[in-house]
């Protein structure tokens, strides 16, 4: 007679275990620390403005990473994982850190070059010694400049393709006429800074 008694009980017990089993995953996809959407992508750092002179070695670094960063991303793009605007953006990244980082080498190159002047002041070094640091340092601007200018062109363009892609959006009703004028702003005081 137990035994008939026993049977019911523990598979109600069993269905109330597996039961209260789902109500605590549901309950749990509810907490603010679930993550069962994925979060959203933040704005990475865009910023115009040139990293200190002296840190070569970090400047390095994030050339390494944007390359990485910019590698795959036209794959990326064209089977659908990127809007064509993060490759742009991707690209222009790298340029950015290439015409920083040669800046940055012509200002170390500058500070050798200062600190061989005094040590040919003193004669620790010789004449030919610091020309040689100095045609360095004339190759090194002249490569600086040309980062420079094909950064200045980089950002020109992407400024003229966002501008045109705003356009487009807007003729299709879906973009705004503020982003429109934003980034025909954005492009006017490019070509400004340009001349």
């Amino acid at each position: 007679m137990i035994r008939i008694f026993a049977l019911p009980v523990a598979v109600f017990a069993l269905a109330m275990v597996v039961s209260g089993a789902d109500q605590s995953a549901e309950n749990k996809s509810e907490e603010p620390d679930s993550f069962d959407v994925e979060p959203p992508i933040l704005k990475q750092d865009v910023s115009d403005e040139p990293l200190p002179n002296g840190d070569a070695a970090r400047l390095e670094k994030q050339l390494h990473r944007a390359k990485q960063n910019a590698a795959g991303a036209e794959r990326l793009w064209k089977i659908g994982v990127l809007a064509r605007v993060e490759v742009e953006q991707r690209m222009l990244k790298v340029v950015r850190c290439e015409s920083d980082l040669a800046n940055a080498r012509v200002a170390r190159a500058k500070e050798d070059l200062a600190e061989k002047e005094a040590q040919l002041a003193t004669g620790e070094i010789t004449r030919d010694e610091l020309e040689s640091i100095k045609t360095v340092l004339a190759q090194l601007t002249e490569a600086a400049q040309a980062a420079t200018a094909k950064r200045e062109r980089a950002e020109l363009e992407f400024a003229e393709a966002n501008l045109r892609r705003q356009q487009k959006l807007l003729k299709l009703g879906v973009g705004q006429k503020a982003d429109v004028t934003r980034a025909e702003e954005k492009l006017a005081e490019l070509k400004r800074d340009k001349n």
